[in-house]
């Protein structure tokens, strides 16, 4: 198995290089309107992270910008038309096939998860004749997150599981199986707990309800209208398409230690849950369509807008997207992303004129957060 598992530097080498090399790599006058932004990008790589890329759409116009770099053993820059796996970003995607498929009246999203998956969802309390599509969706069903089961994490999130693991081809009820060995969160509709195997679910039912892979169904529904050429949905592709940068980890609970190259991997293990790879400038353009209602009718956007308390005080999550309050009041919609080696946002606006993507090559340090407040609120 032919596999780059170099450790590539220490923290200490990889913070100091990073910060040594941070910078735009497109130039751009100081007064063009994304100082801000720009500053914050510097600070994520100052910060340990090896290199940013963004992309901002307002209107018409587009601004596009990296820091740091795209390959630690090299030096070379990131690409502002980088390709980058988005992860979780994936369930915006999932999402809208869903509620896509009930404005046809092919499925309800008051459906159980029996009625499209029987017998399927049982064992240590978890019922799926108890959960609804739509707690699938926005994450009140209670299921078990399987990539917090300890026996996944052992085989695929430690340094010695992943580089043993990292080109697994895992199928769905394999990892289902992991969340299904523990007791729910809660029971459904309780509460709200962010599970990566609610998507997972939620991709089989958009198999089961068109007898079709779910990332054919993406590509057909989504990224072929929308002509996202640099979207797709990977099968058992571990390799990025071109251009795209190096991505780095630690592979660890902690930001310390060796910097492992995670590049190559296979992405199939996150399955409806974040298996996407997609770039800043397509990412822009779908969320910037599904929130002028150019992939959704009026009725199915307003459900997918209809949101629950999240974990967090400053955002509530709809169907498999995110309505996040800025500390300047500003509601931007869109989703987070994070799997090895790769940290991804895409925001926009509600009315889709203001648009923002970025990606981190490093999993460890740097915020996105940081980069959304400085577009939004301080531009």
């Amino acid at each position: 198995m032919n596999r780059r598992t170099r450790t590539i530097l220490t923290a200490a080498t990889a913070v100091a290089l990073s910060a040594a090399l941070a910078g735009p790599a497109v130039a751009a006058p100081p007064t063009d309107g994304h100082d801000a932004t720009r500053q914050a990008m510097r600070a994520a790589v100052a910060d340990g992270v090896p290199g940013v890329t963004v992309r901002v759409q307002r209107g018409h116009g587009a601004w596009a910008a990296t820091a740091g770099v795209g390959d630690l053993e090299t030096g070379k820059p990131r690409s502002t038309r980088d390709h980058y796996r988005v992860a979780s970003i994936s369930k915006t995607f999932v999402a809208t096939v869903v509620l896509q498929l009930e404005a046809e009246g092919r499925l309800s999203l008051d459906d159980t998860v029996e009625k499209w998956l029987p017998g399927v969802v049982r064992g240590n309390g978890h019922d799926g004749r108890k959960i609804t599509l739509r707690r699938l969706l926005n994450h009140t069903s209670g299921i078990f997150d399987y990539l917090a089961d300890p026996g996944f994490q052992r085989t695929y999130m430690t340094a010695d599981g992943f580089m043993k693991h990292r080109f697994d081809e895992a199928d769905p009820e394999e990892l289902l199986a992991y969340a299904l060995a523990n007791e729910p969160y809660f029971a459904p509709g309780r509460s709200f707990e962010y599970s990566n195997t609610n998507y997972l679910l939620a991709a089989r039912v958009i198999e089961k309800a068109t007898g079709n892979d779910y990332g054919d169904e993406i590509d057909r529904r989504i990224i072929a209208p929308l002509h996202l050429t640099s979207t797709s949905v990977p099968t058992t592709r571990v390799t990025l398409p071109r251009p795209s940068s190096r991505a780095y980890s630690k592979l660890a609970e902690t930001g310390t230690g060796p910097t492992y190259d995670v590049t190559e991997l296979n992405a199939r293990l996150a399955y409806g849950s974040g298996q996407m790879v997609s770039s800043s400038a397509d990412l822009n353009r779908f969320y910037s369509a599904l929130l002028r209602g150019r992939l959704l009718p009026p009725e199915q956007l307003k459900e997918m807008k209809t949101t629950v308390p999240s974990s967090r005080e400053t955002s509530r999550y709809g169907l498999g997207l995110v309505d996040r309050e800025l500390s300047c009041g500003v509601h931007v919609w869109g989703h987070d992303g994070g799997i090895s080696g790769s940290q991804s946002t895409a925001v926009t606006t509600e009315d889709g004129r203001h648009s923002l993507a970025a990606n981190l090559n490093g999993d460890w340090s740097g915020s996105t957060e940081a980069i959304i407040e400085a577009e939004f609120c301080d531009p």
